[in-house]
């Protein structure tokens, strides 16, 4: 982790520790600068209301120049949601984790930006290529190549 990537990600746990999360955002754990994981729930009139997620954070040495690997957590306790961007094992179709990502985006930016995606949902659906991409995909999802065309998530 470089000097630069510590700092930032310090400043940003301080500020959650200060101030707290977001509305139905928790923070569960940040033991080091590798991996964060939070909790997030849907709230006001959704097709997700009162469901909550687990999301994990991985920072490599370049954050926040380089966004961080986010995903939802799938495991005995946790499901991803099933919604058109999103596949069945947690990871994330979305421009602000690739290329509209910006270094002034915060974690509790894209907290609160997938919780908005969640809430304005129509359809409760996976992308069309889940199976397949779910088959294939590396561990890492930021090492899939995603293409954006706002409506449905694509590799």
């Amino acid at each position: 982790m470089t000097s630069i990537s510590s700092r930032r990600l310090r400043k940003e746990l301080n500020e959650i520790q200060a101030e707290g999360c977001p509305t139905g955002i928790t923070l569960l754990s940040a033991d080091n600068f590798e991996s964060w994981f939070f909790s997030i729930e849907i709230l006001g009139e959704s097709l997700y209301q009162g469901e909550v997620f687990k999301l994990m954070f991985r920072f490599d040495s370049n954050y926040p120049i380089s966004a961080p690997a986010v995903q939802f957590v799938v495991d005995e306790d946790s499901t991803a949601p099933v919604h058109p961007h999103v596949y069945s094992n947690g990871h994330i179709c979305a421009s602000i984790l690739g290329n509209e990502w910006s270094p002034v985006l915060s974690v509790s930016a894209v907290c609160v930006t997938l919780q908005s995606m969640l809430a304005s949902c129509k359809s409760k659906e996976r992308p069309v290529d889940n199976d397949r991409y779910v088959r294939y995909a590396p561990d890492n999802p930021k090492k899939t190549r995603f293409h954006y065309d706002g409506k449905r998530s694509m590799r």
